[in-house]
């Protein structure tokens, strides 16, 4: 099957045998694609190569055979995003992020979308913190996972502002006390639903909420970006 002009992102690439590449994409209507660049480590390559670093708009040309696709052509349609520092790594995050739970040929147009909006923001302003929580709620959301955000799981009433609530990932927002590993406000809560950044201590609840959420769907499993991550903070 022939895909033409697909609009794609790079998320990931590793050396596949002599000369190509093995790039994991993110593609608008195709979803997550594994990818073979023949040729473009050669010193004819270099070139092509360079198109295909993260955090470009690409538009891609492939031929899909099985699990994989070959790469016919590759052209940049918007200037590139210049990520360095806490951004660079906050869009390292969001690609494994994407890499680690999707499947291939699973189509999520909506996290393309919000994919693309995501880098934007990254490369705009220092909000990083609150680009990945809005982030990792839209994933879950584009994966069927949707988060209940507004209501309390057990009374179906809503949540209330000054009360503290662990979320449970196949329950939902529960009441809990203080001293509840990652409990966190209501407000908070509504914050995410409501797509307001809340202040710094409810950024930090909600990062602590959604990485267990996310350890959850990874089957109990630690992402190498939080390493990273964890890292880079303690050398500052």
């Amino acid at each position: 099957m022939l895909i033409e002009q697909q609009p794609a992102y790079v998320l990931h690439s590793r050396p596949y045998r002599e000369t190509s590449l093995l790039i994991e994409c993110l593609t608008r209507d195709h979803g997550r694609l594994g990818v073979v660049a023949r040729g473009v480590r050669s010193q004819r390559g270099r070139l092509q190569r360079a198109q295909l670093e993260p955090f470009q708009q690409l538009s891609l040309d492939l031929h899909m055979r099985g699990e994989l696709a070959s790469l016919r052509g590759a052209e940049s349609t918007a200037t590139p995003l210049r990520l360095s520092g806490d951004a660079s790594l906050a869009g390292l995050y969001l690609n494994e992020l994407v890499v680690r739970l999707t499947e291939r040929q699973d189509p999520h147009p909506h996290l393309f979308r919000a994919y693309a909006q995501t880098l934007a923001r990254l490369a705009q302003d220092a909000a990083l913190a609150w680009h990945l929580r809005r982030f990792e709620r839209d994933l879950l959301a584009a994966l069927g996972y949707a988060m209940q955000l507004d209501i309390e799981a057990d009374t179906g009433e809503p949540l209330q502002p000054d009360a503290l609530y662990a979320y449970r990932a196949e329950h939902g927002a529960v009441r809990c006390h203080p001293n509840e590993p990652h409990a966190v406000r209501g407000s908070d809560l509504l914050a995410l639903h409501e797509d307001r950044m809340p202040d710094a201590q409810g950024l930090h609840a909600l990062r602590g909420m959604m990485r267990e959420l996310i350890r959850f769907h990874l089957g109990g499993v630690e992402l190498r970006a939080w390493r990273v991550l964890r890292s880079a903070l303690t050398r500052r």
